[in-house]
């Protein structure tokens, strides 16, 4: 506890310096490419093979969902129950995660990825925080009490000279989460996630409370990007996967697009 007082009086300050600075009007916007739930449009996602192949095919960050099992272990999934994505059924918060293992996690995406399992979140920090940026999604944290400090007391035990405040970013569309999250681990970036129109005077508010405001691509507009901006955040758009999706906002100022398809990226280099 005393360490993580030490961190949170000592980086809190650098944090708002560094990821909350206003753009300049010539800012070259060279975007992140953001695997959504890893290279989910070409391996099942959420695993090791979505992940590696994503790191393959020159993703900036791995997008990524965490939850937790019966005995609070933090597990790589973005259903609350395992139904959709393994051989499996009933709630991730039902089993142990030995009892996950049991369960194939690729064969529904294709023969080919049979022997994919649901990934432990430790496992997946330790294979790929050097390799690539993590941006980290709590799904249902209401329903998965105490998972922010579950994460924030994982993140902690890395040496503080890995801490990239850019390399790992939490995001939510529960802004309380991110909020015991931030309380717990200021040091990294936290990103709400919008679905909805935003006025003004909500993009200031919530300027006072997060590094990233994440809105849907459909919604995005160079105004709106220009306002996130203008108040110091950032801005990731989900989840683009088409090339008419695409060739609508690439030319916005953006910060990173978050996709299934990876290739999108590749055709514009072309």
């Amino acid at each position: 506890m005393k360490l993580l007082k030490t961190l949170m009086a000592s980086t809190t300050s650098k944090l708002s310096a560094i990821t909350k600075t206003k753009q300049p009007d010539n800012h070259p916007y060279l975007f992140k490419k953001i695997a959504h739930r890893g290279a989910a449009g070409y391996c099942p996602e959420n695993t090791f093979a979505a992940f590696d192949q994503a790191i393959a095919m020159g993703a900036d960050y791995l997008e990524l969902d965490i939850q937790l099992t019966k005995d609070k272990q933090m597990v790589v999934i973005h259903d609350p129950t395992i139904d959709r994505t393994t051989n499996g059924k009933g709630r991730v918060k039902d089993y142990t995660f030995a009892e996950l293992q049991k369960f194939d996690a690729g064969s529904w995406f294709s023969q080919e990825f049979k022997n994919e399992r649901v990934p432990l979140f430790k496992d997946v920090l330790a294979r790929y925080l050097h390799r690539v940026g993590l941006l980290i999604e709590f799904k249902k944290p209401s329903s998965n009490e105490g998972i922010e400090k579950k994460l924030a007391e994982e993140l902690i035990k890395l040496p503080l000279d890995q801490f990239d405040l850019q390399h790992i970013i939490v995001q939510s569309f529960d802004l309380e989460s991110l909020m015991r999250m931030h309380a717990h681990l200021p040091q990294i970036p936290i990103g709400l996630l919008i679905n909805y129109p935003l006025h003004k005077q909500e993009i200031i508010r919530f300027s006072n409370q997060v590094q990233y405001l994440n809105p849907k691509w459909s919604m995005v507009t160079p105004k709106l990007l220009k306002a996130i901006h203008d108040e110091g955040m950032h801005s990731f758009i989900w989840t683009v996967n088409t090339p008419r999706e695409f060739n609508k906002v690439k030319g916005y100022p953006i910060d990173g697009i978050v996709t299934n398809d990876l290739d999108l990226f590749q055709q514009e280099k072309g």
